[in-house]
């Protein structure tokens, strides 16, 4: 397809940015000439990631609503009758084939401007419970492309498509060998190695609980790998200063996370989207602790569809305290389960979606013209 012009629009979370990204690649590998332009909301890592990946961004004034402070939520609406005037200036001036939407505050004034300007839309929904914006632009979508089972209840039925979440290519080097990975961290080979990651920013209740009973992973024959996260960055080296851990390699951010994965026999993560769609494709056994600090729970959603199916452990974010180095201690020593947990998790991979979801989007495109 020729001269193919795409508007992506979306991001606040690596959740949202990461497929939209992983969509623009698709778009560039299969067709070098398309034109693709992003549209985020100012301040937000979109803003950084973007440009980071190789793209154009424009960034609109948009962000949610105060719950807590009613008047505030007078400059909100005024930012988004400005958001919606600047994503029809940019809608009118790039002249997109179709507009892309993967969620995030951005999303809502562009698709919903695109939609009423008569260009086609596409939206990707990476959560197994719908957001807000996703759910009111569903009705003027040409399709809407989804990552897990029963999401009819959110979106005409007629509408939805099965293709999983796009996600970072970079992950899958299947040169590198599990010895290699090891070697990479400075671990012992002959050991089990925990993988515990909690975001850019880290997990409070993770990284608390963690250290809650570093004396115990001290003493224990296990290793870790574990990525605070920037914020808990300084206290986790405070600690590790006073209980020293050879067994346990700390780092604000991995910046190998092929070899971070292909290190771990077990991981330890927060149950965002993008996350659970790497982990199906890496096949590997995760306990997953929901953050209860997001929108509709939905990362407890996301972790019962896999849970329900013996293809991860749920730990809630209350009980992490108490319950979970003991069960990442009790499940990384246990090989019939992580064996078993392996290929349910598997199963539930939904391979080459950035392919299909491109797919999609041209035959809209097509059909449009």
């Amino acid at each position: 397809m020729k001269n193919l012009k795409v508007l992506i629009s979306g991001g606040g979370t690596g959740g949202h940015i990461f497929p939209a990204v992983s969509i623009a690649n698709e778009i560039k590998s299969q067709m070098p000439h398309a034109e693709i332009l992003f549209v985020g909301a100012e301040s937000r890592m979109e803003m950084e990631k973007v440009p980071a990946a190789g793209y154009r961004i424009i960034g609109l004034p948009v962000y949610g609503f105060d719950r807590r402070n009613i008047f505030r939520n007078f400059k909100v609406l005024w930012n988004l009758v400005k958001s919606i005037f600047m994503a029809r200036n940019i809608v009118r001036d790039f002249k997109p084939d179709i507009a892309v939407g993967v969620g995030g505050y951005a999303s809502g004034p562009t698709l919903w401007v695109a939609s009423h300007m008569g260009v086609p839309t596409l939206l990707q929904e990476q959560n197994g419970y719908a957001g807000v914006t996703n759910k009111l632009l569903a009705a003027k979508a040409d399709a809407i492309c989804v990552a897990y089972e029963n999401m009819a209840r959110f979106f005409p039925a007629e509408k939805i498509v099965m293709t999983g979440n796009p996600v970072r290519q970079d992950l899958f080097n299947d040169a590198i060998t599990r010895d290699e990975a090891i070697e990479f961290f400075e671990l012992d080979a002959k050991k089990k190695t925990i993988l515990v990651v909690g975001g850019s920013l880290g997990a409070r209740t993770i990284n608390r609980s963690i250290a809650a009973e570093i004396e115990t992973l001290r003493k224990s024959d296990v290793q870790l790998i574990w990525q605070t996260g920037k914020t808990y960055d300084a206290e986790a080296q405070a600690l590790l200063a006073t209980t020293p851990c050879e067994n346990i390699k700390q780092m604000a951010f991995i910046s190998r996370m092929d070899m971070a994965y292909k290190a771990a026999d077990l991981v330890i993560s927060r149950a965002g989207a993008s996350s659970i769609s790497e982990l199906c494709l890496l096949e590997k056994p995760v306990i997953l602790v929901p953050s209860p600090n997001v929108a509709e729970d939905h990362q407890t959603k996301n972790a019962e569809a896999l849970s329900s199916r013996g293809a991860a452990l749920l730990i809630k974010d209350a009980d992490a305290r108490e319950l979970l180095v003991a069960e990442a201690l009790r499940l990384v020593n246990d090989n019939i389960t992580l064996y078993s947990m392996s290929n349910s998790i598997a199963a539930m991979a939904q391979r080459d979606s950035a392919r299909r979801i491109v797919d999609i989007l041209c035959n809209i495109v097509e059909k449009n013209k």
